[in-house]
């Protein structure tokens, strides 16, 4: 699909393809970056790109950034703390001080990264059930008491971007309130999930933590209103990861059927493979213009918020990537489930992405919501 692009952006893109063929192009480069895929965040190689100025896209256009995610997330470049960061930014830089834009928006261009700590045990898409809480303390800070979970990249964040309850019940959405707190402040401990991607989600235990009164982002009582504010680019950003995930599963699906053979041909040969290479090439070329055509919306208008449009992107990209990577597994045979191959890791990205950021199914809620239902 040939997009409007300049062409300072389609060297970019090439850039990025061309720096990921030298650097995580075979497998055991990415293995040896990642433990065997264990780990989805190398600092060495997440520096080289800040080095290279790359990492200022979240200061730059919406469009840029989707390329800057598709064609790393296309390249399988463990850069995973860039897109947790990226949303951090993105609150800062609309709600945050001129201290945390300078701290934060600027330290993610130069290689730092941050991770949200929003979800708990008992709230997860139901955000107004929230109940950790950051009660006023000494000298105008506040003590922050409660759990955090399935907070990705907390593990090596520099920094954390905590919504906390600062007043009302659980149940309401007034009373919250958004927080920077260093990962090393006393009273914080990080605690790793084990999961079926590797080392990526943590809970977070709060005991009589204390932050400055600085340490507040935007307005007390205003978390929700300055969640809402960025869910364009949250969703977007998953989307745009998964376009890229989608778009590598499908080729290395297609590079596998083209060249195994049973019963004297290619696989791929065959009707029933060929016609549903066709299906799943259609839906990401849909994917593509859907990501891309949000994105364009995005820059036109940062202020506005898109609940529709940000919430059929996630929902159509996340769930074609699944359905790509599964029907890769399946054409591929054992070899889609063996580790020797990407596929199965292909699988496991795409299958919580249809989780995290807000499941399928509060999209569709979401977006039947916009139609007045």
């Amino acid at each position: 699909m040939d997009l409007d692009l300049t062409d300072e952006q389609r060297a970019f893109a090439a850039a990025i393809d061309d720096f990921c063929k030298r650097e995580t192009g075979t497998r055991a480069q990415r293995d040896a970056l990642t433990e065997n895929g264990l780990h989805k965040h190398h600092q060495g190689l997440y520096q080289k790109m800040a080095d290279l100025g790359w990492l200022e896209v979240i200061e730059s256009s919406a469009v840029d950034m989707c390329l800057f995610l598709e064609h790393t997330a296309y390249g399988l470049a463990p850069i995973g703390g860039f897109a947790t960061s990226s949303i951090v930014a993105g609150a800062i830089s609309r709600f945050g001080s001129a201290d945390q834009q300078k701290a934060i928006v600027g330290g993610t261009a130069t290689g730092r990264t941050f991770s949200i700590a929003m979800s708990e045990p008992e709230a997860g898409s139901d955000v107004a059930a929230l109940s950790c809480r950051a009660v006023p303390g000494p000298d105008g800070g506040y003590v922050i008491n409660g759990q955090k979970t399935w907070c990705s990249n907390a593990h090596f964040a520099d920094a954390i971007l905590l919504v906390a309850r600062t007043g009302g019940v659980p149940g309401e959405h007034a009373g919250l309130t958004m927080f920077m707190v260093p990962a090393d402040t006393p009273g914080l401990r990080i605690s790793g999930i084990d999961t079926m991607g590797g080392k990526e989600v943590n809970d977070l235990y709060f005991t009589d933590c204390f932050v400055p009164s600085d340490a507040v982002v935007g307005v007390v009582g205003e978390g929700w209103k300055q969640l809402m504010a960025g869910l364009n680019l949250e969703r977007l950003i998953l989307a745009a990861l998964m376009l890229g995930t989608a778009r590598r599963a499908f080729d290395d699906t297609l590079g596998y059927v083209k060249e195994r053979k049973q019963f004297g041909r290619p696989i791929g040969s065959f009707q029933a493979l060929r016609h549903r290479i066709a299906d799943l090439a259609t839906e990401i070329e849909c994917c593509k213009l859907l990501v891309y055509r949000t994105a364009e919306l995005v820059d036109r208008d940062p202020s506005r918020v898109l609940p529709r449009e940000s919430s059929m992107v996630k929902l159509k990209t996340t769930e074609v990537a699944r359905e790509v990577a599964l029907a890769g597994m399946q054409m591929m045979g054992g070899y889609g489930y063996a580790t020797e191959y990407d596929m199965e890791r292909h699988v496991r990205a795409a299958l919580v992405s249809t989780v995290y950021g807000g499941t399928s199914e509060i999209q569709r809620d979401i977006i039947g919501k916009t139609y007045g239902l």
